[in-house]
């Protein structure tokens, strides 16, 4: 582990893929790391492999569809830990269907896992900061599709795209509290999330998305954890409100 105890850290999908990097790169910058998946037993890998580096880890489960399990996680943590001091918003739900197809079940489970349960969660956390008079940082995940228009995306695409204006304004809500808020949009990630197995092994697809961006690679997850580490911690503390593609270039087309 490197780094000095800078507190307790939440990191929210930190089951596998890109959520296991960020909370290794937490817990790496000297981070209390607080991994949580909706079944906590999917987090005992990435506690162990934070533990085998020589950092701290505890596993909590979390549902961000329900209200209560993010009132009690809160609670659980401050009484045990004390509160919150960085939040990395990572879990959420995919979607790929033609926008004429979305249904209103389809429409209520992505927003309610990615926008609505992410927004209370950093209300949760942004609220025990206040109170008690704590500055704090908050990285929440988005994506390229909450910048750009795709095809099949729209209701995944319009819930990151709702994460973004949400860091913007609480950036602005609470900079008086010193509560920093940013955004990591990330293009195609190599990763092993099940969300990406279809379209991974299709290779006209992946040859397709390799074609629209200029580095000719895809993001590298342990790049983002890294980048999220740096937001969280003292060299970010001027750096708020912002959403910072991490894509090979490819909204700079």
């Amino acid at each position: 582990m490197t780094g000095q105890d800078k507190g307790l850290a939440l990191v929210t999908g930190a089951s596998y893929g890109l959520g296991a990097a960020l909370a290794r790169a937490m817990a790496r910058d000297g981070w209390h790391v607080a991994v949580t998946a909706t079944k906590a037993e999917n987090c005992a890998e990435t506690a162990q492999a934070i533990r085998a580096e020589g950092g701290r880890a505890s596993i909590h489960a979390l549902d961000l569809r329900s209200q209560e399990s993010i009132d009690a996680l809160l609670e659980a943590l401050t009484i045990k830990f004390g509160p919150v001091r960085a939040l990395v918003n990572n879990a959420g739900v995919n979607l790929r269907r033609d926008a004429v197809d979305v249904t209103r079940a389809d429409w209520d489970m992505v927003m309610l896992a990615n926008l609505a349960g992410t927004f209370f969660l950093t209300q949760g956390v942004g609220r025990k900061l206040i109170d008690a008079k704590l500055d704090g940082a908050i990285v929440t995940i988005s994506s390229s599709h909450g910048l750009l228009g795709a095809a099949q995306r729209s209701t995944y695409g319009i819930s990151k795209a709702g994460l973004i204006q949400m860091v913007r304004m609480l950036a602005v809500e609470w900079g008086p509290h010193n509560i920093r808020l940013n955004a990591l949009a990330p293009g195609r990630l190599l990763t092993d999330s099940p969300s990406r197995a279809g379209s991974g092994a299709d290779a006209s697809y992946m040859a397709n998305m390799l074609a629209k961006i200029p580095l000719g690679r895809f993001a590298d997850i342990e790049h983002i954890a890294a980048l999220a580490a740096l937001l969280c911690g003292p060299n970010g503390a001027s750096v708020t409100g912002q959403v910072i593609p991490v894509d090979g270039g490819l909204t700079a087309m």
